[in-house]
């Protein structure tokens, strides 16, 4: 038997149960297999198969693989489906993930969907789809773990016993203690109610909880949680009211998802591109970048064009133009990965855009004529001409204090006047750097034509 042939006789037992619409069968196959692994075998099959199986599963372990995937492809798989079964779906997911699907769905899709939901659900979920993405708001479950302060130990060990499920979904939280304003008073920790008589009412064990506010953005949130070993924190209302928690395992992926998301922008992926989406929504969502890269790399070869002549009388110059640029390019790109970090951690702002470039150009001045010298070297030992050596690597130096001021600086600029500096920076510090390395080299090339001849 070959490697291959337990694989086939896998896609051919799921084609068997698709074809029967036995859903049996298909949560045998599937639900032995680690969840992501499950993900990726319904990837492998159309949209129409994809639809039939999660209509076909068990509605936990169908909403468990939506949540598994990543966001843009989960609002895809339900978008797909019925909208009663979309609804059962929904119903097994917490609430912050709900808000996330749903608030990004076509307006009828979201409506019909909330609609058939829970009134309650459902009303949290618009709440929740107001507030922006990377702020508490956006994050926080509705769902809180909330007793009031003279409410007995023993009385809230039976409400938790009698409904697991719900208590499942408030993913560790620990009792939060609100007065009848519904204001955030307190908080308890779990090994204090199992350690305490439970004639003792909460007030008695409780202690002062941490909060925040709506509108608390995901740094401040992630600097929470780096001091504090806190599983969750209470988000209040401009009246001090609970209106959700903030998971530290919501902090931690939207930390990831944003990460992620700037390293692809830098790359010119623009969205949350998986290979599953259709053909041309990927093609025209790279096209816009590329489209302006050909703009931006024709101002580039205009440079190359104006210094034709000095290209044709020194011909070893063209063997280190690429050099210049690419070297130059790199040093640019270190300093536009630390700019681009420091702004998602709160550490700069525009406003620090002088400090940065002060910081930035004593390290350019340093590499660039460490790396200037050393390329000089090789083009003197490589040619036999100690002049070419010497116009690349002051060409190499001056270009590096160039790119690691635009990369260190630009990031700051364009996120003063409203762009996205992880989609921007990269264009622009690559064009520069590659007109002005030229520039540079075929300038001082001209200058110094009688000793490179």
């Amino acid at each position: 038997m070959t490697d291959a042939a337990p694989d086939q006789g896998f896609a051919e037992a799921i084609q068997k149960a698709i074809t029967e619409s036995d859903g049996e069968a298909l949560n045998t196959l599937l639900h032995p297999l680690p969840l992501m692994e499950a993900l990726r075998q319904l990837l492998l099959l159309d949209n129409a198969q994809q639809r039939i199986i999660l209509s076909l599963l068990p509605a936990e372990f169908a909403a468990g693989l939506i949540e598994e995937a990543p966001h843009a492809l989960g609002v895809t798989l339900i978008e797909g489906l019925e909208t009663a079964r979309a609804v059962e779906l929904i119903d097994e997911m917490g609430s912050d993930l709900q808000a996330d699907l749903i608030g990004d769905m076509a307006d009828d899709g979201a409506e019909a969907i909330l609609s058939g939901m829970d009134v309650d659900d459902a009303d949290d979920v618009r709440r929740l789809v107001e507030y922006e993405d990377d702020t508490a708001g956006g994050l926080m479950m509705a769902e809180t773990f909330s007793f009031r302060a003279k409410q007995t130990i023993g009385a809230v060990l039976r409400e938790l016993a009698a409904d697991d499920n719900d208590v499942d979904r408030y993913r560790g939280q620990h009792p939060y203690i609100v007065d009848d304003e519904l204001q955030v008073v307190g908080v308890v920790s779990l090994r204090g109610l199992l350690s305490t008589k439970r004639s003792v009412s909460l007030d008695s064990i409780m202690v002062e909880p941490l909060t925040v506010t709506l509108d608390t953005h995901l740094d401040d949130l992630a600097d929470i949680f780096d001091k504090h070993p806190f599983l969750g924190v209470p988000v209040v209302d401009e009246n001090g009211r609970l209106a959700g928690v903030v998971s530290r395992t919501s902090v931690s992926q939207a930390l990831l998802e944003q990460a992620e998301s700037e390293s692809l922008k830098r790359q010119g992926v623009v969205g949350d591109e998986l290979r599953s989406m259709p053909l041309w929504l990927r093609s025209r969502r790279r096209l816009a970048w590329l489209s302006a890269n050909i703009v931006l790399n024709i101002i580039a070869a205009s440079v190359i064009s104006a210094y034709e002549e000095t290209l044709i009388a020194v011909i070893a110059i063209a063997v280190f133009l690429p050099m210049v640029s690419d070297m130059s390019g790199c040093s640019g790109n270190q300093a536009v990965g630390v700019t681009m970090r420091e702004l998602s951690l709160g550490l700069v702002r525009p406003v620090d855009a002088f400090k940065v470039w002060l910081k930035e150009i004593s390290v350019g001045v340093i590499n660039g004529i460490a790396l200037g010298i050393l390329i000089g070297i090789v083009a003197w030992v490589w040619k036999g001409n100690p002049a070419l050596g010497l116009v690349i690597g002051t060409a190499l130096a001056l270009n590096t204090m160039l790119a690691v001021s635009i990369g260190g600086v630009v990031p700051l600029l364009l996120k003063r006047i409203g762009q996205d500096p992880a989609v921007a920076s990269g264009p622009l510090l690559t064009t520069v750097t590659d007109m002005a390395g030229f520039f540079f080299v075929l300038s001082l090339a001209t200058l110094m034509m009688p000793w490179l001849v």
